[in-house]
């Protein structure tokens, strides 16, 4: 797997009034700064890839082929927020690495990367170190010239300065150091990142992506719309940390699924259901893959827990080993099958559908109307069915009946959750707490279904050790412990219930 590396960093341009390109200023007296040391220049020389139609740049995404500096090789940046990217090198090689590739997919998809542009840079390059002489940052002054490969002619040429922190660095240090470079009549740059700078300044305008939540005074269809546009955008952000293990990217990414899922479920007065449909039910899929790896995760994180709230009298033989023998040979297995998921045709078509949903967007008529009243109903409608769910589960006798009844009224509750969340921009405030209402139900039945899972887990775990001759003293003591955790839930239902389902919520909603 190619090497991460996380880059914080502005870049800035000649101010207005500058006439012209304007270089680093010394920097020797900014505090923190207690020198700066003269690293001399280097010469860069990168091609750019894309697809012809840019949805990298689009994405935000620069995939390069860089020659020059001490990191030559191939380098694939991932946008995390302004002025922070994650950085993803490879070895030099004459084609795209795979391990590179892979990260991209979900925006390139079947699609062949092209050279785009070609970046060469005169960097002259200045280290700034602390009075420790801890190195703080990298300074440099870059004489860019960019040329146009595919998709049109012409060339480009600009300097501009950058000032990117040390590893682990304080991002403080790039607000403490604006005003000497301001000072010094440099301003901060419009472009994103040179790439960015080249394709608009050789005749390509990409559009900007935009978070923020529609107007109230939009009609129901934009704002389904844009929280449906919300979560596709999410599943391919998350795409490439879910490929390598990046913590709780795997979880997030079910979750956009599960959350685009109920939007179709919900809101089909508005997404004409014929069509979400097909899709809700790949969604379904790709939420059961993601979740082996989740579901793994969950249960060894819970088992830990666990096991440490236990008195060590209580632990008895290698507890902790076989526990880490049965995550990681989980992890190993789930892992290899979540990639063939990702590289696989069905998944791609799966993002060819969502592409196709929004591009022309299956409306239905109530999507032209004002959006508090379609949405308030919407939301009440999904709350019915989990009130219905969950008088059957009180009213049904303990055991695996009501376990069964329980997980659907969590499922229920989750969909509605996630329905007030979606609504919340037309609705306001109170659905924005009846959502809090809702996560707390669903959080109490999930812990309830954990405890199944977990037990489940602990049997097959005690099994293994009994089979290596090993005690299973601990795992039968932690199966018991989850047994009266789901029997405390089980009591504690009726009271969050309670104060979930207050006819306050419905009314406010409605209002």
């Amino acid at each position: 797997m190619a090497d991460t590396v996380r880059e914080i960093e502005r870049k800035y341009e000649a101010g207005g009034d500058t006439g012209g390109a304007a270089g680093l200023p010394d920097l020797s007296g900014a505090p923190p700064v207690a020198r700066v040391a003269d690293r001399g220049t280097v010469e860069l020389d990168a091609v750019y890839y894309d697809t012809a139609d840019h949805r990298l740049a689009a994405a935000g995404i620069t995939l390069r082929r860089r020659t020059g500096g001490s990191d030559a090789g191939w380098h694939v940046k991932l946008p995390v927020a302004p002025g922070v990217r994650d950085e993803f090198r490879a070895p030099l090689s004459a084609g795209v690495p795979r391990a590179l590739a892979s990260l991209v997919r979900s925006r390139t998809r079947r699609a062949p990367l092209v050279p785009l542009i070609r970046l060469v840079s005169r960097r002259d390059v200045r280290h700034l170190f602390d009075e420790q002489g801890t190195l703080l940052a990298e300074a440099s002054t870059d004489e860019v010239t960019a040329t146009r490969l595919t998709g049109g002619e012409g060339s480009t040429a600009w300097t501009e300065v950058e000032v990117e922190l040390a590893q682990g660095g304080d991002p403080a240090l790039l607000d403490a150091l604006e005003p000497h470079l301001r000072a010094a009549g440099l301003r901060p740059s419009k472009a994103p990142s040179k790439l960015a700078r080249a394709l608009a300044e050789t005749g390509t305008h990409l559009p900007e992506r935009s978070t923020e939540a529609p107007s109230s005074k939009d009609d129901a269809g934009a704002h389904v719309l844009a929280y449906v546009r919300e979560q596709i955008e999410a599943i391919a952000d998350l795409d490439p940390g879910a490929r390598r293990g990046t913590e709780d990217a795997v979880h997030q990414m079910r979750v956009a699924t599960r959350r685009l899922r109920s939007a179709f479920r919900t809101f089909g007065k508005v997404l004409d259901r014929r069509v979400t449909d097909p899709l809700g039910e790949e969604l379904k899929w790709l939420a059961g893959e993601l979740g082996v790896d989740r579901d793994r995760e969950v249960l060894a994180e819970r088992l830990r827990d666990r096991l440490d709230e236990l008195p060590r009298t209580l632990v008895r033989g290698p507890v902790r080993a076989r526990l880490r023998i049965w995550s990681g040979r989980r992890r190993i297995e789930t892992r290899r099958r979540l990639t063939a998921v990702l590289d696989g045709e069905r998944y791609l078509a799966l993002l060819d559908g969502l592409d196709a949903l929004l591009a022309d967007p299956p409306l239905r008529p109530a999507a032209a109307r004002p959006p508090a009243p379609v949405l308030a109903k919407a939301v009440l409608g999904d709350y019915a069915r989990l009130a219905a769910r969950v008088e059957h589960a009180l009213a049904t006798d303990p055991g695996p009946r009501r376990d069964t009844a329980l997980h659907d009224a969590r499922k229920a509750a989750k969909r509605v959750r996630y329905a007030a969340e979606a609504a919340a921009p037309a609705l306001g405030k109170p659905a924005k707490k009846f959502a809090r209402e809702m996560k707390a139900v669903q959080s109490l039945l999930g812990d309830h279904q954990d405890s199944i899972m977990t037990r489940t887990a602990l049997s097959a775990i005690a099994a293994q050790a009994a089979l290596a001759g090993e005690s299973a003293f601990t795992f039968g003591l932690l199966y018991g412990r989850e047994e009266r955790q789901a029997e405390r839930d089980e009591r504690e239902l009726p009271q969050v219930w309670a104060r979930a389902s207050q006819e306050r919520w419905r009314e406010a909603l409605a209002s």
